[in-house]
């Protein structure tokens, strides 16, 4: 992109120069999430511009900076975007290449330089990002198909939040917003950590259908938008629920959100990690007794992804249920058309 209204378009550009703290990349595959065309046109926040964008993806490691020792020539890695400053007291997060600030979501002078410094994202050939950004998949080399592996952002993202929810085998886990990408990505997990049951609720019932067919393990529950209705269903789905994973995008009511709430069991976990931006109800004294947990979760860990690599290769964590269609370069709009129409299990891979 060239200016914030220019949208996409192919573009012929310099080789991406080594700078201190970074590592140049040859890309192999990226996601294109579905709300990437809203990304596009203004909908989700900003970004300093002319920008390659593409926050997250596989790549080859080329050349390291002199400092730079967590990854070397040749590494096969994942890149996050999440780029943090470092203060322990008040640590400042950006995502680069991309929206999304952390903390309380306004930028500061800091995170407008690291966005400003780090603009050569992962819809390219080849890119730079900073070492902290990337992360080492050992043997990763001979996987057999990184457009698959380009889904493991999200399955890092997800994974985090099963993990602040404490997930642990044996429990009913229910998954608010499960037919979009993250909330499929958490259903993967919550399986694969050997949930009894994991209630998928959410509102594609051809989505809800694919997940359905994964494991006998999961129960979808079809989300009305009435909370009166869809708690009281979670609830029931699959006996007592454990924790609730909220990853909704952007809806226009806080309902489908508290109607997880509404399922919990006492000691229950509730974690949030969708785009939700409503302002949620949440009782006091409800709260109080029921002795609920409630806990944010924003990208993830380093030992989070590196631990559903370790899940994936050995065949635990089984990528094959993705539908993949792989686009190219050359062809933006096509790829963001293609990226809205995605859902669920289904995804969208660039491939340069």
């Amino acid at each position: 992109m060239t200016t914030p209204q220019g949208g996409l378009r192919p573009a012929e550009l310099p080789e991406p120069l080594l700078r201190g703290g970074g590592a140049t990349l040859d890309v192999l595959a990226a996601q294109i999430p579905a709300y990437t065309d809203s990304l596009v046109a203004g909908g989700r926040g900003g970004f300093p511009t002319p920008i390659v964008l593409g926050a997250c993806g596989i790549a080859r490691v080329t050349a390291v900076a002199d400092e730079v020792f967590g990854v070397r020539p040749g590494d096969v890695v994942v890149a996050n975007g999440l780029f943090r400053s470092g203060r322990a007291a008040c640590p400042e997060e950006a995502i680069l290449a991309w929206t999304g600030i952390g903390g309380d979501g306004r930028a500061t002078a800091t995170t407008d330089r690291m966005r400003e410094i780090w603009r050569d994202g992962l819809y390219a050939e080849r890119a730079v990002q900073p070492e902290r950004t990337l992360v080492a998949l050992p043997g990763a080399d001979a996987y057999p198909a990184p457009e698959r592996l380009a889904f493991l952002p999200w399955l890092g993202i997800a994974g985090e939040a099963i993990d602040r929810a404490d997930v642990r085998a044996g429990q009913v886990v229910a998954v608010v917003g499960a037919t979009g990408q993250l909330g499929a990505a958490a259903v993967l997990i919550a399986l694969a950590r050997g949930a009894t049951a994991v209630v998928a609720a959410g509102r594609n019932r051809e989505a809800l259908d694919a997940l359905a067919g994964l494991d006998p393990r999961v129960v979808p529950v079809p989300l009305t938008g009435d909370r009166g209705t869809d708690g009281p269903a979670i609830g029931a789905a699959a006996g007592p629920v454990d924790a609730v994973v909220d990853t909704l995008g952007a809806v226009p009511s806080p309902h489908p959100t508290m109607a997880g709430y509404d399922a919990l069991r006492p000691d229950g976990s509730w974690v949030l990690v969708g785009g939700v931006r409503q302002e949620l109800p949440i009782p006091y004294g409800d709260f109080m007794h029921r002795r609920l947990t409630l806990r944010g979760s924003w990208a993830y860990r380093d030992a989070t992804v590196l631990g559903l690599w370790s899940m994936i290769r050995s065949g635990v964590l089984d990528l094959s249920v993705l539908d993949v269609t792989v686009v190219g370069l050359d062809d933006p709009a096509a790829a963001l058309t293609a990226a809205s129409r995605s859902r669920g299990l289904s995804v969208v891979v660039l491939v340069p």
